[in-house]
Formats: C-alpha cells, sequence, structure tokens
C-alpha cells in the first residue's frame, strides 16, 4: 500500500513511453494522453498523502 502511488506514476509514464515508441497512433487520441498524465498526478498525490500520514 505504501507503494501505491509510485506504482502509480511508473505505470502512467510507462503508458505514455509505449503510447510515443510503439504505438504512436495512440499518441493523437487526447483521452490516452490525458490518461495517463491525469495518473501520474494521482500517483503524485496519492505518494504524498500516504507518506505523510506515515511519517507524521
Amino acid at each position: 500500500m505504501k507503494n501505491l502511488g509510485v506504482l502509480m506514476i511508473i505505470i502512467g509514464a510507462l503508458l505514455l513511453l509505449l503510447g510515443a515508441f510503439v504505438l504512436k497512433d495512440m499518441v493523437d487520441y487526447n483521452w490516452y494522453t490525458w490518461g495517463s498524465v491525469v495518473l501520474i498526478i494521482i500517483g503524485l498525490v496519492l505518494h504524498i498523502v500516504i507518506n505523510k500520514k506515515h511519517v507524521g
């Protein structure tokens, strides 16, 4: 559970890389690009919230 945010960031980044290098047509779809970016942002916020809760 502690690494869930980091896992979401990695998945979002891999989706963006996959779209850029393998599935070049997918980058033209806004939902694919925005979905990956939103996944990264949610993962970052989740990582901060979870780790802040454990520290303090």
